[in-house]
């Protein structure tokens, strides 16, 4: 049986959709969701609750799409209504990847091959918590369905995993691959290269924030290129006020070296 997000709709696995050939392969760790407001006459019960997947890979979180997507989704009118979330609580991470990883690089998102370490959205703990305290209650007199995605786990990329991983980046045929933080460089590139580094501290002091460099994988020269994940990049909530100010340093120096990528 698959996943149910609550109030219904099943989970959906977010790929790369355009597999013509590409500059760049970003990989990230695991995919979003769509989120609504909970509201009960002016009670406002959740202000961003997960409840379907992105309609694709790194959503930008387009107002239009998600209110066509959260229309579709029906709860017994005595729990009240869902609407789309404020603005900034759904996308925010492929707003930080559109302006400020592939911009300044010099990409579109046209030229980019996306992927996650793990394809499905995953609890968090804010998730978990509102899901156990303000929707579980509700299951039994309400019929509605159990919510069955699983929580945020420790390991996003096994060996099949990474196998799968390496089949996208030979096929989107990219010179340069992008790593969004640690676990993409530990759970991925440490299982299909022979890298000195484990953590993008460790890459940051061998070759400096935001300078590529050149590994093997699978028999390919590739150019790797770990940056910090978009919620430090982009001071999405709780973050490290270090990554985000390497990272805004390094586009800064890329915004002068390469003024017509801005």
């Amino acid at each position: 049986m698959k996943a149910q997000y609550p109030f219904g709709e099943y989970v959906r696995a977010l790929v790369q959709e355009d597999r013509s050939p590409k500059k760049v392969f970003v990989l990230g760790v695991y995919a979003s969701a769509v989120h609504a407001r909970w509201k009960k006459g002016n009670r406002v019960i959740c202000q961003a609750l997960a409840v379907a997947s992105e309609p694709r890979i790194f959503w930008d979180g387009n107002p239009d799409e998600a209110g066509e997507i959260i229309s579709r989704i029906r709860i017994p009118k005595e729990l009240g209504v869902l609407e789309p979330a404020g603005s900034h609580l759904n996308g925010p991470s492929a707003k930080v990847l559109d302006e400020h990883i592939l911009a300044p690089l010099g990409f579109t998102r046209s030229e980019a091959w996306l992927y996650d370490c793990l394809p499905e959205t995953r609890l968090n703990p804010g998730q978990i918590k509102v899901i156990n305290e303000r929707y579980n209650p509700l299951i039994e007199e309400y019929g509605l369905n159990a919510v069955t995605i699983p929580s945020r786990p420790s390991v996003f990329c096994d060996e099949k995993r990474a196998e799968e991983i390496v089949g996208e980046l030979l096929q989107s045929q990219a010179k340069l691959l992008v790593l969004l933080g640690d676990i993409p460089i530990e759970q991925f590139l440490r299982k299909v290269a022979d890298v000195p580094y484990c953590t993008l501290q460790e890459y940051t002091d061998r070759f400096g924030y935001g300078n590529a460099s050149e590994t093997i994988i699978s028999g390919k020269a590739i150019k790797v290129l770990p940056l910090a994940h978009p919620r430090q990049i982009g001071a999405l909530g709780a973050h490290s006020e270090r990554w985000h100010k390497a990272h805004a340093e390094w586009e800064r120096a890329k915004a002068l070296a390469f003024p017509q990528n801005r």
